[in-house]
């Protein structure tokens, strides 16, 4: 495909796209005279269609985002009778709030699987059972709600840029201290462990700070991606863990011999 094609369609500006064609379709069907329940029905399925499409929405969260996004305006107009143009901003606004332009570059909500880390203390123990685990974008919190039930004696902390996922995972984990901030930001220094859920263009970056800022000895925990070092080439784990799906988590043990 055209790589001008595939930067417009980036997330989220697929999204985008997708809303202000179900608008268009929307108008131009009222314009013909058309029922409403084809104005607003007909569009609200191109949108659903739009997201099955990958390069669109890539993953289920997206999917749901693009396929609600006009139906969602058209509830907040009251039956859509008025047909505002401005009102289809709605879901690109609460969009923005939930998932900041600046974090668009990492990952965005993909929340751990329940019971995903249940075998992670076997693999990588901790030198003191109070050490510091981190959650580096945690997201909803559901990372520090594993991470807690691994190591239940840790000081768990989480750091999210979206503030209003920060929120949310500070209700949820009372138990851990979240902050709002940025995690490439987040010294990594004294923790014992540190855990990401992102993408696989961000693990070279996530090895090289693990081996600038982390003691030997101390752990880094990926789920679905392995690490990848400066030369482009998967680091060695330490141990490698199945998940149901086909999913995995990758366990690296931050050493003298792979410090640079």
């Amino acid at each position: 495909m055209h790589v001008g094609l595939t930067r417009l369609l980036n997330w989220p500006l697929s999204a985008l796209w997708v809303w202000t064609l179900a608008w268009a379709s929307a108008w131009a069907l009222r314009a013909m005279g058309a029922p409403l329940w084809a104005c607003l029905g007909l569009p609200a399925a191109g949108g659903a269609l739009a997201a099955l499409w990958p390069l669109v929405a890539g993953t289920p969260w997206r999917r749901l985002w693009v396929a609600a996004g006009f139906p969602l305006s058209v509830l907040a107009l009251g039956q859509g009778g008025g047909m505002a143009p401005g009102w289809w901003l709605l879901p690109l606004a609460i969009l923005l709030l939930a998932y900041p332009l600046r974090a668009w570059r990492d990952a965005p909500v993909f929340p751990t699987p329940r019971g995903a880390l249940t075998e992670l203390a076997r693999h990588a123990p901790l030198r003191s059972p109070t050490a510091r685990v981190h959650d580096a974008g945690c997201g909803l919190g559901d990372g520090l709600i594993a991470l807690h039930a691994a190591y239940p004696q840790a000081q768990v902390s989480g750091v999210e840029w979206s503030r209003l996922w920060c929120l949310v995972a500070a209700w949820r984990c009372r138990f851990a201290e979240v902050r709002r901030g940025d995690m490439w930001a987040q010294p990594w220094g004294d923790c014992e462990l540190v855990y990401l859920f992102q993408r696989p263009e961000t693990m070279p970056r996530a090895w090289a700070k693990a081996c600038a800022e982390m003691r030997p000895g101390t752990w880094l925990v990926s789920l679905e991606f392995e690490a990848i070092d400066a030369r482009g080439l998967p680091v060695p784990a330490h141990a490698r863990l199945g998940l149901p799906g086909g999913r995995v988590v990758w366990v690296y043990r931050i050493g003298p011999a792979r410090r640079r």
